[in-house]
C-alpha cells in the first residue's frame, strides 16, 4: 500500500528541517509519496517570516530571554495552550487547504506544527493520523498536543519527559540522521580535510558549533579551549561572518563559514563542542566523535545538555576546569561507539500508525524498545579499499602524504 505522507517542519535554524529531510528520504525509500510543508509559510499575514527573524535576533542579542520564555511556558501550561491556540487560529485555514486531499499520515517535526495539527485532529478537521517526531533529547510541553496519535522519541530519556509533559502515546524510535554522518573509513580523509581548511595535522582539533547561524558564546568557548592547550579550536561560524572575522583576527583557532556538509569536518576533528544539543549532537555521535555540551544556549540548549548528560551521550562541563577534564577524557579515551539511537530507523513506527499497515495492528500505548538497528552505509573490504584509494588520490592532489 502506497501512502501519501505529509511532513511539516518549521524553518527556524536547520535542525527541524534536517530531520524532516531525512525522514522524507527514508519514507520515500519505502515506496511512499512525501510532501513537505513549512508551518511558517502557512501562518497568516507573513507572521511566520517575522517569527523567524525575531527568533534569530533574540538568540543573537538577548538569549537569556528565550530561556525565560521556555521556562514560563513550562511552568504555566495555560500560556503554552494559548500559544497553541494562536498558532491554530493563524495557520489552520492555509494548512487545511494544503492538506487537501487528505493524506494518509501527517508528521510534525516542530512544536508549533504539533500544536496546530493536534488541535485540527481533536476538532475533527483532520482525518489522517498525526505523529510528532521529537527531534531533541529534551521535550518541552509545547511539543505535546492531546490530538496527536503518536509521539516518537529519540531515547528513553526523551520518552519519559514526553510522558511527564502529558503525551499519552509515546514510543522510542531513534533519530533521523543522514547516512553520510558515519565514522571515518580511512585516516587519510582527516588529513585531506585538515589540509584544505588549515587545521594543524599534528595536534587534536575541537570542532565548536552553534547551529547554522553561529549563535551563542562561541568566541568564549574557543578562547577557553585554546586556554587549555589541549586542542586547536575549529569554529563553525555558519552565516555569522562577524564571528568568523573576530576568531581569525584574535588568532583563536580555525574559523570556517557556511558548510553544506559537516560530516567530513566532524570526522576530521577529535571532539565536538556544541551549545544547542540538537541535530548536530546526533550527527557527531553518528560519526563516532565524542560530544561535549558547553556554554549552552538558554532554554533548549541547557535542557538538551541535561538530557544528553542523563542519557550518557555527552558530558556537560560548566566551567573551565571541568572543560579541561572533559577534553582530556574525550581526547585520551577510545573513540565512542555509535549509539543505538542513531542506528535505529523510526520510519517503521512512523508509517505503522496508518490503518491497514502491519505495524498498526501491534502498536500500543506503552513506551516500546528501540527497533533493531538498520545497516547504515555498510562497508565491505572492497568498498573500504575503494574509499582508501579515492582518499589517497585526493590527498596526493592536495599535497598531503597518505
Amino acid at each position: 500500500m502506497v501512502l501519501r505522507v505529509v511532513i511539516m517542519s518549521g524553518s527556524v535554524g536547520a535542525g527541524h528541517d534536517g530531520a524532516a529531510e531525512e525522514l522524507a528520504r527514508r519514507v520515500r525509500e519505502r515506496g511512499h509519496e512525501v510532501v513537505r510543508l513549512d508551518l511558517l509559510d502557512l501562518v497568516a499575514w507573513r507572521i511566520g517570516w517575522l517569527v523567524r527573524r525575531c527568533y534569530a535576533a533574540e538568540l543573537a542579542r538577548v538569549p537569556r530571554t528565550w530561556g525565560w520564555v521556555l521556562t514560563t511556558l513550562q511552568r504555566h501550561r495555560w500560556l503554552a495552550a494559548l500559544v497553541g491556540f494562536l498558532v491554530y487560529r493563524l495557520a489552520a485555514p492555509a494548512t487545511q487547504a494544503a492538506l487537501t486531499p487528505c493524506p494518509d499520515l501527517v508528521v510534525s517535526v516542530y512544536p508549533g506544527a504539533s500544536q496546530l495539527l493536534g488541535r485540527m485532529r481533536s476538532r475533527g478537521e483532520l482525518d489522517a493520523p498525526v505523529v510528532t517526531f521529537l527531534t531533541d533529547m529534551s521535550v518541552h510541553p509545547l511539543w505535546i498536543s492531546p490530538g496527536v496519535d503518536l509521539h516518537l522519541a529519540l531515547h528513553e530519556v526523551a520518552a519519559a519527559q514526553a510522558g511527564e509533559a502529558g503525551a499519552e502515546t509515546v514510543r522510542v524510535g531513534g533519530a533521523a540522521v543522514r547516512p553520510r554522518f558515519r565514522p571515518a573509513y580511512a585516516s587519510v580523509e582527516r588529513a585531506v580535510v585538515r589540509s584544505r581548511l588549515g587545521i594543524p595535522a599534528d595536534r587534536p582539533a575541537a570542532l565548536i558549533t552553534g547551529g547554522c547561524w553561529g549563535l551563542g558564546d562561541l568566541l568564549a568557548t574557543a578562547a577557553d579551549i585554546a586556554a587549555t592547550g589541549l586542542a586547536t579550536p575549529v569554529v563553525v561560524c555558519g552565516t555569522n561572518t562577524q564571528l568568523q572575522a573576530i576568531v581569525r583576527a584574535r588568532g583563536l583557532g580555525v574559523a570556517v563559514g557556511w558548510i553544506d556538509d559537516l560530516a567530513p569536518l566532524m570526522r576530521a576533528c577529535d571532539v565536538v563542542v556544541q551549545n544547542a544539543g540538537g541535530l548536530t549532537s546526533l550527527e557527531a555521535l553518528a560519526c563516532g566523535v565524542p560530544v561535549l555540551s558547553y556554554r549552552c544556549l538558554p532554554g533548549h540548549g541547557t535542557s538538551n545538555a541535561a538530557a544528553l548528560h542523563e542519557a550518557g551521550l555527552a558530558a556537560w562541563p560548566t566551567d573551565l576546569g571541568a572543560l579541561r577534564a572533559a577534553l582530556i577524557k574525550a581526547l585520551e579515551g577510545p573513540p565512542p561507539a555509535v549509539p543505538e539511537l542513531v542506528l535505529a530507523d523510526p520510519t517503521e513506527l512512523l508509517v505503522g500508525v496508518c490503518p491497514g499497515t502491519a505495524a498498526a495492528a501491534t502498536r500500543d500505548r506503552d513506551v516500546a524498545p528501540v527497533p533493531a538497528p538498520r545497516e547504515v552505509d555498510p562497508v565491505t573490504p572492497a568498498t573500504a579499499r575503494d574509499i582508501d584509494a579515492a582518499a589517497a588520490e585526493a590527498a596526493g592532489a592536495a599535497g598531503v602524504p597518505a
